[in-house]
C-alpha cells in the first residue's frame, strides 16, 4: 500500500555541486521520485572544516529539509557523511536518512594489486567512518590518500578539464601509480564528475569506484522497506536551492546533470537557520 509520504520529496543536501552526482544516479534510477537539492554553497568546501562546524550546517539544513516535507533526507556529502550522519540519525530518530561511506570495501574486494588509492577531502579521512571501514575492510590492503588541495573548487567552478585540475589530479595520481595501485575510490560526491580526467591519467587497467549508483540503489531499499516509494510513471520535480549564487548553479546544471533547472536562493539567518 503506497504511504501518504510517498509523493513527499527527497532530501538532498551537499556543501555545493558535489552531490549533484549522487542526484543524477537517483534520478537514473528512481525516476518517479521529486528531489529537493540543497546546495550550501555559502560554505563550500566542507572537508577543510571542523567536524563541529559540518554537524551544526547539517542540522539546519536537515531541519529545513523536513520543513518541506522531505521523506527521506540524503547526505550527498561525504565530509558530513563523516562529520554528522550518527548525529543526524540520533538528532532525528524517526527520518529515513542515507549517508555516503567511502567505497573502500568494494576496492579492497576487487584489488589484484593490493594497493588501492583513496581521494577524499581531511574530513572524510578525519572522520570515525572512514576508519571504521579501513578497519573492517582493507585490513589486508595498502591504501594511498590523498586530500587533493583545490580540487572542489575547480569542480564548483565548472573547470572539469583544466590545465589546473589536471595538475591537481596529476600531483595525487602518479605517486599512487609509482607504487602499484589498480583501483581509485572517489570519497568526495565531487569527484566522479572528473572521472574522465582521472581515468585519463591512470589508464584503463586501473578501476576508478564512483560510490553514487550504490547510494541510489541504498535509497530505493529504503524507500520500499518504508512504503515510501513513489510508483507513478512520470518523472518527479526536481527543485533546485542553494545558499551561493543561483546563476553559477543553473549555468553548471546542463553539464552537470545533463538538463536545465531553476534555482532558488537559500539565506543563512544570524540565528544559524536557514530562511
Amino acid at each position: 500500500m503506497m504511504s501518504d509520504l510517498s509523493r513527499s520529496p527527497i532530501g538532498i543536501f551537499d556543501s555545493g555541486v558535489g552531490g549533484l552526482s549522487v542526484l543524477k544516479a537517483i534520478r537514473q534510477q528512481l525516476p518517479s521520485e521529486a528531489l529537493l537539492y540543497l546546495a550550501d554553497q555559502a560554505h563550500v568546501p566542507y572537508g577543510s572544516r571542523s567536524l563541529e562546524e559540518v554537524r551544526s550546517f547539517s542540522d539546519a539544513i536537515t531541519r529545513y529539509l523536513l520543513s518541506q516535507g522531505a521523506k527521506l533526507v540524503v547526505v550527498a556529502c561525504n565530509a558530513a557523511s563523516a562529520a554528522a550522519l550518527q548525529y543526524l540519525r540520533q538528532t532525528f530518530p524517526q527520518v529515513p536518512f542515507v549517508g555516503m561511506e567511502p567505497a573502500v570495501k568494494p576496492a579492497a574486494e576487487g584489488t589484484q594489486s593490493g594497493v588501492v588509492g583513496v581521494l577524499a577531502t581531511p574530513a572524510t579521512f578525519q572522520g570515525a567512518l572512514y576508519a571504521s571501514v579501513v578497519e573492517r575492510f582493507a585490513q589486508d590492503v595498502i591504501l594511498l590518500q590523498h586530500t587533493c588541495p583545490g580540487l572542489v573548487a575547480q569542480i564548483e567552478a565548472g573547470n572539469l578539464d583544466s590545465t589546473e585540475t589536471r595538475r591537481i589530479l596529476e600531483n595525487a595520481l602518479h605517486p599512487m601509480l609509482a607504487r602499484g595501485i589498480d583501483t581509485v575510490v572517489l570519497g568526495c560526491t565531487h569527484y566522479p564528475f572528473v572521472i574522465p580526467l582521472i581515468q585519463e591519467i591512470v589508464g584503463t587497467s586501473v578501476r576508478v569506484v564512483d560510490p553514487a549508483p550504490a547510494v541510489a540503489r541504498q535509497v530505493g531499499r529504503v524507500l520500499e522497506a518504508r512504503g515510501l516509494h513513489h510508483p507513478d510513471r512520470e518523472e518527479g520535480e526536481v527543485i533546485y536551492l542553494t545558499t551561493g549564487d543561483p546563476e553559477q548553479l543553473e549555468a553548471l546544471l546542463p553539464r552537470l546533470v545533463g538538463e536545465e533547472g531553476l534555482v532558488d536562493l537559500l539565506e543563512w539567518g544570524k540565528d544559524g537557520d536557514l530562511t
